[in-house]
């Protein structure tokens, strides 16, 4: 290879007259029609079976309303997560993985606050197997107290570990801050409620809380959406009861209000996180304020990350986006800093924030963030795996394929007034309220100056 048969990238964007010119953005693609079926069981379980044969695989996602206000059910949740496939009436651990193995196929597990998520995938013609196991731990787990037992230490110490991360302490600090001690605060347990779980205790929650109804299932992939209903009653007949799944409480509205500083002495980084209220995606005004916040913080190119980062290199990564719970939603702006910066770093997240009310975005951004917002749709849906999360995301607050195959044309329809409006009504810096973990020697002089910030007692 010579330079006399191979142009450098720089040579390619040249031309003799200057910079070559970078053509237009072509017609945005639409979402493909997807075929599928919207159904309830007679279980109550809701089903929705979506058709995309690109590959020949399939993707399950179960969702199980999850909530309990019992002081022990966060740490009992957490092990029953972890112990579900570890055998049933049936089968033991080894059997279960290994009639997974054999279809290319496994299935997981994740409980939070709100909810009991089983995800799955194997090869289209391992269906029927995938939803036998399915349906042999959801009615007859056994919870073998060898295994409780291993996987209680397990949690214990795996939380030991997190809850020395700076990350995980600014999350459980925004959560009280955010809502008090509403249950949702409680994402993960106490190490010493684990270390007492008894397998007792977990067989009586599978009983009384992994419910069939008001939960949903989405099955995507290379099957036939009518017939697969069928082939899903049949395997989950056995999985009844004329109880609902435990949904989470509303949550309050967050207030915005002075943030809190959360003394971590010695830290050399701090972490700013700040959270408002917004609109959930049932919405109408929703397409445009999903625009605005892309615009303030939620892509590379935003706002907040060209100040903060770009211009002022205060952080590595600067991000906002949504949070959606049951009925409602938030909107989180979070920024890792080191201590010297942490507040000049504040003070520039509020001004951006105030800035994208006052000085709204024009014509050309609106249509960056309209193009991205519609492209990273498109893309993310155009797996089998994407699309299976999306829907199951959306299923869980009613909504379905119709919905998500319509969103790209109503952010089409946003206008640039729209987004400014939504911008004043939902970014402006009073609505927000947060915490800032940190050393608070060399921040709680510089944050008081500041204004709106208060101490940890």
């Amino acid at each position: 290879m010579t330079s006399a048969t191979h142009r450098t990238a720089e040579e390619i964007g040249r031309t003799s007259h200057g910079p070559r010119e970078v053509p237009p953005l072509g017609d945005q693609g639409v979402a493909a029609d997807l075929s599928h079926v919207d159904t309830v069981l007679g279980n109550g379980l809701r089903v929705l079976a979506v058709r995309k044969a690109n590959v020949p695989l399939v993707e399950l996602r179960l969702s199980i309303p999850f909530a309990g206000s019992d002081p022990m059910h966060p740490a009992t949740a957490e092990v029953l997560a972890e112990t579900l496939l570890t055998g049933t009436a049936r089968r033991d651990r080894v059997a279960i993985d290994t009639e997974l193995a054999l279809i290319g196929g496994e299935l997981g597990t994740v409980v939070d606050p709100e909810r009991l998520a089983i995800s799955g995938s194997s090869l289209a013609e391992g269906l029927p197997t995938l939803l036998d196991v399915l349906a042999d731990i959801l009615t007859s787990a056994s919870y073998a107290d060898t295994e409780v037992r291993r996987e209680a230490e397990r949690i214990g110490e795996r939380l030991a570990v997190a809850r020395t991360q700076p990350r995980v302490i600014a999350r459980e600090a925004l959560q009280r801050r955010r809502y008090g001690d509403h249950p949702y605060t409680r994402e993960m347990p106490q190490a010493e409620d684990v270390a007492v779980v008894e397998a007792a205790g977990v067989r009586e929650l599978h009983t009384g809380a992994v419910l069939p109804r008001g939960a949903t299932m989405v099955i995507v992939g290379d099957v036939d959406p009518q017939s697969v209903i069928g082939d899903i009653e049949k395997a989950l007949r056995d999985w009844a009861s004329e109880s609902s799944a435990s949904v989470l409480p509303p949550l309050p509205e967050v207030e915005g209000g002075a943030l809190l500083l959360v003394p971590r002495a010695g830290a050399v980084q701090s972490q700013i996180r700040l959270s408002g209220q917004a609109l959930p995606r049932t919405d109408p005004r929703y397409p445009a304020l999903q625009l605005a916040n892309l615009t303030f913080g939620g892509y590379f190119s935003s706002r907040l990350v060209e100040n903060i980062r770009e211009d002022k290199g205060y952080t590595y990564g600067a991000h906002s986006g949504f949070e959606f719970t049951g009925n409602t939603a938030t909107v989180q702006v979070d920024a890792d800093t080191a201590s010297e910066v942490t507040v000049p770093a504040l003070l520039e997240t509020r001004y951006e924030l105030g800035r994208l009310g006052l000085v709204p975005p024009s014509e050309s951004d609106v249509e960056s963030v309209r193009q991205y917002a519609i492209g990273s749709l498109l893309i993310a849906t155009s797996s089998q795996h994407g699309l299976a999360n999306q829907l199951s995301a959306l299923a869980s607050v009613g909504l379905g394929a119709d919905w998500l195959a319509a969103h790209p044309a109503r952010l089409a329809e946003v206008t640039t007034e729209e987004v400014a409006e939504a911008a004043l009504d939902f970014f402006a810096p009073t609505r927000f309220t947060g915490v800032v973990v940190g050393d608070a020697a060399s921040l709680s002089r510089k944050l008081a100056a500041l204004g709106d910030v208060v101490v940890e007692e």
